[in-house]
């Protein structure tokens, strides 16, 4: 079974390459492991700010249903409930679905299988009632349901913020978001709506302890010193039912390790992440990354690195000219940029310029 272009991965990076390519007159197939495709825009029922051609108004789930429509019409194959299992030598890429292995192949392959979550060790962090935020965020805007009544967010990044503000809305308590930086990490956008719903803010705090007969039914935190060690007689302890992790994702690229792709570590993007050009492709020819496999950022920048991967796998199979491709690149480019302005945006893309050296460097080595 051979395709123009395997895409690994239905969330915003994956649709966003499908529809990309399949435009230019590639035969695409996307393959998602879960029921449904769009990955972490199911999740996001809040609008997106910025600019128009960063689909601003606009809530990250309709975002994804859109890109999903778009994607259908342009004749993308789309199998779901499927996992990629393993890829091999000639870009074929193992897919359990429905009970059964099944080996197809790609001319390209694209690998946007996302992040994880980070954990947090404290003692009682394998109690039920403590999980990552993005599974309390799916619980509540795709499942409907609600995690427990009373909430503790570890972390004040976006996510930690967000899903603050979400679970508020989904009628739970959130009895604080502990922070073990001195400042919040969120943007202020997000900060201040949950600050305004009467949440307070432990900055320079750290969770200490869970506990709870089988299940979490209190938390204690402390103040941090100077070396990030809690201070004795600082402790609080909280009645909660629920402990959600924000600590920061790290890409996952347990398939891209599969192809032998080189990897560096960048802290700024989340860790250990593979390497690749201004193309989205790694030192293995015909194997593409986008999104936060390639790179823990924004929605909107896996976005444009999944159509910018789209517009380089399409030229390099003929379906665009180098005119067409350039021009196309240029105005996503333009966008990447734009989205990685600002105090941490400039290191972000100061982060992707040291990948796409590292690249460079690479190949010239090889």
């Amino acid at each position: 079974m051979l395709r123009d272009i395997v895409i690994i991965g239905g969330g915003p990076a994956g649709l966003a390459a499908a529809a990309t390519a399949a435009r230019a007159g590639a035969d695409v197939l996307l393959v998602d492991e879960n029921r449904l495709p769009g990955g972490q825009l199911l999740k996001q029922i809040h609008k997106f700010f910025g600019s128009k051609e960063h689909s601003a108004g606009i809530r990250g789930v309709e975002i994804g249903k859109n890109l999903l429509t778009e994607a259908k019409e342009l004749g993308v194959e789309i199998w779901l409930n499927a996992a990629a299992i393993g890829l091999f030598e000639g870009n074929a890429v193992a897919v359990l679905k429905e009970g059964k292995t099944v080996v197809v192949e790609g001319k390209k392959i694209l690998i946007a299988t996302g992040a994880s979550e980070n954990a947090v060790h404290f003692s009682g962090w394998t109690l039920p009632g403590v999980m990552g935020a993005g599974a309390a965020q799916t619980m509540i805007n795709v499942n409907r349901v609600l995690p427990g009544k009373k909430v503790l967010m570890i972390g004040s990044g976006n996510v930690g913020v967000i899903v603050s503000y979400q679970l508020l809305q989904a009628s739970a308590e959130v009895v604080g978001i502990v922070e073990a930086l001195p400042r919040i990490g969120a943007y202020n956008v997000h900060a201040a709506k949950v600050r305004r719903a009467g949440v307070p803010f432990f900055l320079s705090h750290t969770i200490v302890a869970a506990e709870g007969d089988g299940q979490v039914e209190r938390a204690t935190i402390a103040a941090l010193d100077d070396n990030w060690k809690p201070i004795k007689g600082t402790e609080k302890t909280l009645a909660v039912d629920v402990v959600c992790l924000a600590a920061g994702l790290r890409p996952l690229t347990e398939l891209v390790w599969m192809t032998g792709a080189k990897h560096g570590y960048i802290l700024e993007l989340g860790g250990f992440m593979p390497l690749h050009d201004d193309n989205m492709e790694t030192d293995i020819p015909g194997v593409y990354v986008a999104g936060d496999t390639a790179g823990v950022e924004e929605a909107n920048t896996a976005l444009d690195e999944g159509r910018l991967a789209g517009v380089a796998m399409a030229e390099s199979l003929g379906f665009l000219t180098a005119e067409q491709a350039a021009c196309a690149k240029g105005e996503i480019m333009d966008r990447l940029r734009s989205l990685r302005l600002g105090p941490f945006g400039e290191k972000r893309q100061a982060a992707k310029e040291r990948i796409v050296q590292s690249a460079a460097v690479g190949r010239d080595n090889s």
